[in-house]
Parts: structure tokens; C-alpha cells; sequence
């Protein structure tokens, strides 16, 4: 069996389990952050653990730009940059701006998103600059790939602001919760989600890639759920928490 055919296999596979996740998660919230319980084994620092889960995106797609055929293709540079805009921020900006006094993260969760993130840069990454069709120059001009890229620096500046006013909310050495306000809170308890969302969408309009694609519905089917979870503990730790909000759509969800 060749690559091709194997990478279409993991791909739909891959799609399938985005689903199986979805639901499990409505039921069984995800045992990081403000949700941490314990029995679930080991721990490491949570800077270290999101370090460890996020570092296979930036380098799988390094890597298989450089051992691909799109050196030159100037679409494959820019939508590499994209991601790379989001990963290194991930993984070597965003955990160092964590507090000192996060909770940890189990063991469990940081290799399950190791592998996912092996996963998803291998089939991102190898669509782009392999298996996918050559993107013309003129690509960056098509209105698939502006709407996409403006999409995605919204998403990417909703995630960031939603973030740093998260920070505010704590000083320093603190480490418990408040009501966060300001931005897109106003409207949904989890707008950096949102945020997230937001960008993926616009980077499969960019790419046009059917990975991309796979990788915006998995974004939707971890990312609901927590942010679902969120919404119920606010309002169940807080007696005066803003009764119109939503979870992660504005007057929808």
C-alpha cells in the first residue's frame, strides 16, 4: 500500500475519532486546568506539559516542508507561516505566560495530545507539501485564500486578547478564579476557544486542503465540550455570574 493510500485511511480515520472524542467529552470533562481531578495518574508542571504536547505541529511541519516539493511555491510558504504564527506561540510563548501556580497536567493528557498533534501535523503537513495539488502565485489573491487568511488573524487576535485577559484576572503568586470580563466575554465564557475556532475555519478556506478541513472539525469537537464545561462550573461557582452569556457562541451556544 502506498503513502497516498495510507494517508486517506488516516485521514477519515482521523475524522472518525474527532467524533468519538466529541462524544466522550460531553460526558467525561477533560481532567486539566480548572477541571483537574485526581486518579489520573502522574502529573508534570502544566508550562512543561504544554510544551511537550504542542511541539509536534511546529516541527512535523518544518520538517515535511523541508523534505517536500513546495520550496519555492510561494502559497505553501505563506500557509506555512500561518501555522507557524499559531504553533510557536502555543508552544513556546503561550506556557511560559502560564502563572507559576497553574495546576499540573496529567501525564495522560499531555501524550494525548502529543499524539494528536503528531497526527494532525503529519496529515497537514504532508497535504501541502506533497499529496495536495501545487497552489499558483496568484492563489494569494483568490478570494478563497484572503477571506480565509482575514478570518484567521480574527480568529488568531481574539484568542490572543482573550487570553491576556485571563492573566489579568490573576496577580501575582495567585492562583484561584474570577468572573473574567471585558472583549468577548461580555458574551461567551470561553471566547480564546472561539478564538480558535475561528482561526482554523479560516485556514481551511486558505489551504482549501481536506486535512485542514478534518483539523477544523476536530478543533470544533474538543473545543465545544470544554468550553461547555467551562460555562456550567462558572456558573456553578459563581452565584453572579452573567446570566446571558453563552458557552462559545454569542446568543447561540
Amino acid at each position: 500500500m502506498i503513502e497516498r493510500e495510507i494517508f486517506e485511511i488516516v485521514l477519515w480515520g482521523f475524522l472518525a475519532s474527532g467524533v468519538v472524542i466529541f462524544v466522550s467529552l460531553l460526558f467525561i470533562t477533560a481532567p486539566y486546568g480548572r477541571h483537574l481531578r485526581p486518579h489520573w495518574g502522574p502529573t508534570l508542571p502544566a508550562r512543561f506539559g504544554w510544551v511537550l504536547m504542542e511541539i509536534p505541529s511546529p516541527a512535523l511541519m518544518v520538517a515535511l516542508f523541508i523534505v517536500g516539493d513546495r520550496h519555492g511555491n510561494l502559497p505553501a510558504v505563506v500557509l506555512l507561516c500561518l501555522w507557524l504564527l499559531h504553533y510557536l506561540n502555543r508552544t513556546f510563548v503561550f506556557p511560559f505566560r502560564l502563572s507559576p501556580a497553574s495546576k499540573p497536567m496529567p501525564l495522560a493528557i499531555a501524550a494525548f495530545g502529543f499524539v494528536f498533534n503528531l497526527f494532525n501535523g503529519y496529515l497537514n503537513g504532508r497535504y501541502l507539501f506533497a499529496f495536495g495539488p501545487i497552489l499558483p502565485d496568484d492563489w494569494l489573491t483568490s478570494p478563497n485564500f484572503i477571506a480565509g487568511a482575514l478570518i484567521f488573524a480574527v480568529g488568531f487576535a481574539i484568542n490572543q486578547h482573550s487570553d491576556a485577559l485571563l492573566r489579568r484576572l490573576r496577580g501575582p503568586g495567585e492562583s484561584g478564579y474570577r468572573i473574567p470580563r471585558g472583549g468577548l466575554y461580555r458574551w461567551v465564557s470561553s471566547p480564546n476557544y472561539l478564538g480558535e475556532l475561528v482561526e482554523w475555519l479560516g485556514f481551511a478556506l486558505a489551504s482549501a486542503s481536506p486535512a485542514a478541513w478534518v483539523f477544523f472539525a476536530w478543533t470544533a469537537c474538543n473545543l465545544v465540550p470544554r468550553a461547555l464545561a467551562h460555562h456550567r462550573w462558572y456558573r456553578k461557582t459563581f452565584p453572579d455570574y452573567p446570566p446571558e452569556r453563552r458557552a462559545i457562541l454569542p446568543g447561540l451556544l
